[in-house]
């Protein structure tokens, strides 16, 4: 087991070189943003902060530019050795247009005594989704960071710190204040740490001060709060916090940073910070108990659980509606139909259906890959608002159906075809009227049929596929269209016994049988497979097996699942599926989808 120092890490930097001081402006001029400081006044009497009699005012802005630059000197960080929950570091980052952030203004107060001037700028880095509680959080942040600043500048003057470095101490002489704080995504941070600590992974936190006691400004800028929202997301859910409250946490720690305390240079001081931070969150009501005992807690309970890896609560399961600051693992995710995202009743819940949305909206590409014609995937998903321009599947997105007889790539432009001998489907046409056994004929978008049969109606009926149309003789079936494949319908126990064994054998090296539900037998072109159809797919695309997951049931789905770099068979699926999966998920009716999505996907 770790000991609580072994996960301290120190890291001093020097002021950059000019070669690297180049290296970092060309990667600033890569990822814009800008904090503004042409304010709006947000008034806090002087006394509020235990200073002097006079009066002093908070702004909060984000100005059209800034001259923050990135060369700070000091670097803090606590992380894990694995790099997944990380703590602080103290970085001073970038500036740049004001096109990449949306902006959090704050509202004036008028006073007419002296003011020592708070300005705090809340900014919000473009690359994270324009979504209502991310600015939700940066309005609380314009009014939560000048009270968490309040009492920790109250501390500075009234408190004696053993570790604390006191170069900030008479905050009486100075005429202003200036803090950044800005919320950024994983892969923002991850580039600050790459660039100026060389470790490529992302944090929860960096800050760095823009302080420089020998200057003796009248301003005294603090510096920058750097907050990556999908680590903070990651975290707030394994503590079991809202957002808001690890935003503060990080924030408040990140402050503590720029006030001069560092957890990183002895025990001593990492008591010290850690009382101080607990103290800042007690006295403004604030939840948590600081992000030093937090990820104290979180490796102690992580090397808890390490004995009893199968333990399910010791498993990172997104639970619903957790993705949205989630960088999902995979491009894309390829997923069986029946079986699989319908239920028993052949239907998408709506459980599955706003996985599928929260996925996709989060960037995760998915893909239809169906023993179904393309018609009737349209149709199903169509009912749970699925289908269409904003939905996973239409006639212009790829696809795989009928088996991967049909593929349909960039633009829903159709890729690959492959029709079933004829012979085969005039012997199947003979056996169906011999022996009274129904038989479907896909051909594209259409279904044709020899004689009317309720099981026949089920498939458009309950599977929602094109409605078969009645042929007058088998020669006519086998002429009207080119047939990609058959299907056969009858009991389970009677194509078990009877209809497998028979075709298995009669269609020899010139078709495959292959089942995808218990009571029908499909007959397809010989060498073909949904998992075949799903390669070529892949190539087309340009993506590699190993950016994929793939969702399935039944033995027409096993190929796929081996291709992918997480195959997820359902509980409900073949024992020869199974087999072959990476992880077996629940069953098609208690969610399968969504649970795999997440519980994998992110």
């Amino acid at each position: 087991m770790l000991t609580r120092s072994s996960f301290l890490l120190r890291s001093l930097l020097p002021p950059p070189s000019p070669a690297m001081a180049s290296a970092i402006s060309r990667a600033v001029a890569a990822t814009t943003f800008s904090l503004e400081r042409s304010p709006t006044a947000f008034s806090i009497p002087r006394s509020y902060f235990n200073l002097s009699p006079t009066r002093c005012s908070a702004r909060f802005v984000i100005s059209s530019s800034s001259k923050s630059s990135l060369f700070g000197r000091r670097f803090h960080a606590l992380c894990r050795e694995d790099g997944r929950r990380r703590l602080s570091s103290s970085m001073r980052f970038i500036s740049a247009s004001n096109k990449g952030y949306r902006k959090m203004r704050g509202r004036a107060a008028k006073s007419k005594e002296k003011q020592l001037e708070l300005s705090v700028s809340i900014c919000i880095e473009e690359e994270l989704p324009d979504d209502p509680e991310i600015s939700s959080i940066a309005e609380l942040l314009r009014l939560n960071v000048p009270m968490a600043m309040k009492l920790a500048f109250d501390r500075i003057t009234d408190s004696n710190y053993k570790t604390r470095d006191t170069s900030i101490q008479d905050l009486g002489g100075f005429e202003s204040v200036e803090l950044s704080v800005l919320l950024c995504n994983d892969e923002f941070i991850r580039k600050l740490n790459k660039e100026w600590r060389d470790e490529d992974h992302a944090t929860d936190v960096l800050s760095m001060s823009e302080h420089i006691p020998e200057l003796n400004l009248p301003v005294l800028m603090l510096g920058d709060i750097v907050i990556s929202i999908e680590t903070a997301a990651r975290q707030a859910e394994e503590r079991g916090h809202t957002l808001i409250d690890e935003i503060r946490i990080l924030m408040v720690h990140g402050l503590l940073h720029l006030l001069g305390f560092d957890h990183e240079i002895s025990e001593d001081a990492e008591e010290e910070m850690e009382k101080e931070e607990e103290f800042v969150l007690k006295n403004l009501g604030w939840k948590g108990k600081g992000l030093i005992r937090s990820a104290y807690d979180a490796e102690t309970n992580e090397n808890l659980h390490i004995e009893n890896s199968n333990d399910k609560s010791s498993k990172d399961k997104k639970k619903e509606g957790s993705l949205r600051f989630y960088r999902p693992k995979f491009k894309y995710i390829f997923c069986d139909m029946d079986g699989t995202l319908l239920n028993s009743k052949s239907q998408v819940s709506l459980t599955n259906a706003r996985a599928l949305k929260e996925a996709s909206s989060r960037g995760l590409k998915i893909v239809i890959a169906t023993g179904k014609a393309r018609p009737a995937a349209i149709s199903v998903l169509q009912m749970v608002d699925l289908a269409g321009i904003d939905g996973i599947i239409s006639e212009h997105t790829p696809g795989v159906f009928l088996q991967g007889l049909l593929v349909y790539g960039i633009n829903g432009r159709e890729i690959f075809k492959r029709n079933l001998d004829p012979n085969v489907c005039r012997e199947a046409g003979h056996y169906s009227l011999e022996h009274k056994v129904p038989l479907v004929a896909f051909c594209q978008d259409r279904c044709l049929t020899l004689f009317n049969h309720p099981l026949v109606d089920t498939l458009h009926t309950v599977y929602h596929e094109p409605k078969a149309e009645i042929m007058p003789s088998v020669e006519h079936m086998v002429a009207a269209a080119d047939i990609q494949k058959l299907i056969f319908f009858d009991t389970a126990e009677g194509i078990a016994t009877n209809l497998r064994p028979y075709w298995s054998k009669a269609t020899g090296d010139h078709a495959n049988v292959v089942q995808a539900v218990p009571d029908m037998l499909e007959i397809v072109p010989f060498g073909t497979s949904k998992g075949s159809g799903v390669k070529l797919l892949l190539d087309h695309l340009g993506v590699s097996s190993k950016e994929i997951m793939a969702i399935g049931d039944g033995e027409n789905d096993m190929e796929m699942l081996e291709l992918a770099s997480l195959g997820v068979a359902l509980s409900n699926g073949s024992e020869k599926t199974k087999a072959v999966a990476d992880v077996i998920g629940v069953s098609n009716d208690e969610d399968g989808v969504a649970d795999a999505i997440y519980r994998y996907a992110f």
